[in-house]
């Protein structure tokens, strides 16, 4: 901690120096560092200058008998135990994007219909888990299923560490159960993908030549309702020399639209280069293995038995209802654990 803080103090020094925005880069780079080491102290030398507080509190109280300070006390020591629980976890967070909003996408997998119906349960789930632990949401994109469920899904999930937290839920996830699809109750295996990057910062811009770009607009296609939009408002935009396809659909303006889809496309190319610059693309690749058989993280079993189990950490619960009403967090603080 105590190198942290002598290093903040050298990034401050330096961005002191009128001569460094010569460098708008390096500029970049150091604020960036000062803003990452605040985050990871400040919190840590608030909760250390509370419990010295506290320390004196108690021992004043021995001194003097004051026994009606006891559960004041008590009710503190918890409140702090708490936080620096939540500040532990928060140290597991260290990545270069880790405390940025995210963009996670839900795509159907082998099972047809019961693999969408399998997207718009993972939806739910993952927007419960935002509310719950405070982050903003918002669809930007959806395909309805052909019969029922949707295809796929991008959402915007807004708020400190969002990244950080859903990276770890990358991967093929599992359903087994009995589906409501099926007329002879029959026991079904559905398969979806999950897929999150990180949103960019605004001074981050990705040079994206026009002549790269084929942009579509086309009539939304969302699971239906009033606010379905009735003109050719939604935009889908195909980066041709690497093939990534973005798409918006959730304004009623076609500008608007694109301006969502754009940003969208600068992150997943920004997370693009950064993984060919750091020679990640085989770990990229294998976040994108064929939505079935063999590749997922997560088993997500109804019939003949409950239980959640994740493939990588081992980490289970029979309490199924829990899960997919948002309560993941298990999985995710296992998972960072398990990458330290």
């Amino acid at each position: 901690m105590d190198a942290l803080v002598v290093k903040k103090k050298e990034l401050e020094e330096e961005l002191g120096d009128s001569n460094i925005w010569n460098d708008r880069e390096h500029a970049k780079e150091v604020t960036t560092g000062i803003k990452r080491i605040k985050l990871t102290v400040e919190p840590w030398m608030d909760v250390k200058k509370e419990a010295e507080e506290l320390a004196g509190l108690y021992y004043m109280a021995l001194e003097e008998g004051e026994e009606a300070l006891e559960e004041e006390i008590k009710r503190k020591i918890e409140d702090l135990t708490a936080r620096v629980g939540r500040l532990e976890k928060l140290s597991l967070l260290s990545g270069e994007h880790d405390d940025s909003n995210a963009y996670l996408t839900i795509h159907s997998g082998a099972g047809g219909t019961e693999a969408c119906d399998w997207v718009s349960m993972l939806l739910r789930m993952y927007l419960k888990w935002a509310e719950k632990n405070g982050f903003k949401t918002e669809v930007v994109d959806i395909l309805a299923g052909e019969e029922a469920g949707i295809k796929s899904v991008t959402a915007y999930v807004k708020g400190p560490y969002a990244y950080g937290y859903l990276k770890t839920e990358n991967g093929i996830h599992r359903l087994v159960r009995i589906s409501p699809f099926d007329s002879n109750a029959r026991r079904h295996t559905s398969f979806a993908s999950v897929f999150s990057i990180p949103e960019v910062e605004d001074e981050i811009v990705v040079s994206i030549d026009p002549k790269d770009l084929k942009i579509d607009t086309y009539r939304s296609q969302g699971a239906g309702g009033q606010h379905v939009n009735t003109t050719d408002s939604a935009v889908r935009i195909t980066h041709l020399p690497t093939g990534i396809v973005v798409q918006c659909q959730n304004e009623r303006s076609q500008h608007k639209n694109k301006d969502t889809a754009m940003k969208v496309l600068n992150a997943k190319l920004y997370e693009f280069q950064r993984q060919e610059q750091n020679k990640e693309k085989e770990e990229r690749e294998k976040s994108k293995k064929g939505i079935s058989w063999g590749n997922q993280i997560r088993s997500y079993v109804f019939q003949p038995y409950t239980l959640v189990k994740d493939l990588r950490t081992g980490v289970e619960t029979g309490n199924s209802a829990a899960v997919l009403n948002g309560e993941i967090n298990i999985f995710i603080e296992a998972a960072l654990k398990q990458a330290v």
